[in-house]
């Protein structure tokens, strides 16, 4: 039998209510806009009904239904590409030092795009008795060996939506897509891992640096840079001047430079870099894509 003391000590026992209840009770008003389901998803956290980590996919899926294409993608500027007309030693020696698994290849001129050229795809000609890399091979020979191995090339709009584009990554089964403009002239391109790094952060690879590592080239005048990165570090790895008088690190005059904490995916220029925000909490800037300004482009 069950006295009166026993059912106060139960009521006071500060256990929760179960999770469903604490979860139908966070849901009970309906969100109308983004913002609104942004916010709940924050108080759930806030309530410990869901991690940290789960918070920020969750806030990424729901960024990324409203991004498009030019939101994220490489600018033409700065995309790696290989030129068909180049030797294959040439282009061998780019691959090797960038270590990208995709390469768009054109023609003449970077509007002049032939194809997508995977990186997997040279490794069985290496072994093969009449596969030729020798430099001393005329360009002709050369193209031809290039031209072969190469896969057709996605173009999408910059007005593609995020969400619409990972569906049709997943579904092609393809990687990488071309960004064109309302002309029809390549803007830049895109890839699957660009999409997911939006909803769930950056996704490090084993040819990526460390993470100690602060400053890490991502492709042609496009660098991750690390907030917390010293501003004469800054200076010295890119032979710049950004002033050291009133900020120790370069997280430190982007946030002044925005004059408030910025948010993920909100970009800023000065002295010649543009900067773009990739991961940012309510108490810091954490991580940010930077891209150097007036660069050679890639079509030259």
């Amino acid at each position: 039998m069950t006295n009166s003391t026993d059912k106060k000590t139960s009521t006071d026992s500060g256990d929760k209510p179960p999770l469903t209840t604490r979860i139908k009770k966070l849901f009970s008003s309906e969100p109308q806009t983004t913002e609104d389901m942004v916010a709940m998803v924050d108080a759930a956290s806030e309530n410990e009904i869901i991690d940290n980590d789960a918070r920020r996919i969750i806030a990424g899926a729901l960024e990324v239904s409203a991004m498009h294409a030019r939101d994220i993608m490489i600018p033409r500027t700065q995309m790696t590409i290989l030129k068909a007309d180049d030797t294959l030693e040439e282009n061998l020696q780019k691959i090797i030092d960038t270590s990208h698994s995709r390469y768009p290849v054109i023609g003449e001129n970077i509007d002049e795009i032939l194809g997508i050229l995977l990186v997997k795809d040279l490794l069985p000609l290496f072994f093969q008795k009449d596969a030729s890399v020798d430099s001393s091979e005329d360009n002709s020979d050369s193209q031809k060996f290039i031209i072969d191995l190469l896969r057709p090339a996605v173009f999408v709009p910059e007005s593609k939506r995020l969400n619409v584009l990972l569906k049709q990554f997943r579904e092609d089964r393809n990687h990488m897509a071309l960004v064109i403009d309302e002309y029809g002239t390549l803007a830049g391109l895109v890839t699957i891992e660009d999409v997911l790094e939006e909803i769930v952060g950056e996704i490090e690879d084993e040819h990526d640096a460390t993470d100690d590592a602060q400053i890490r080239k991502m492709s042609h005048s496009n660098y991750m840079i690390q907030a917390l990165t010293p501003v004469d570090d800054f200076n010295e790895f890119f032979d710049s001047t950004l002033s050291e008088d009133e900020f120790d690190t370069i997280g430190g005059i982007i946030t002044n430079k925005f004059g408030r904490l910025p948010k993920r995916n909100e970009s800023i220029s000065f002295d010649g870099f543009t900067f773009h925000v990739t991961h940012s909490d309510n108490r810091r800037l954490h991580t940010v894509r930077m891209s150097i300004d007036n660069e050679d482009s890639a079509e030259d």
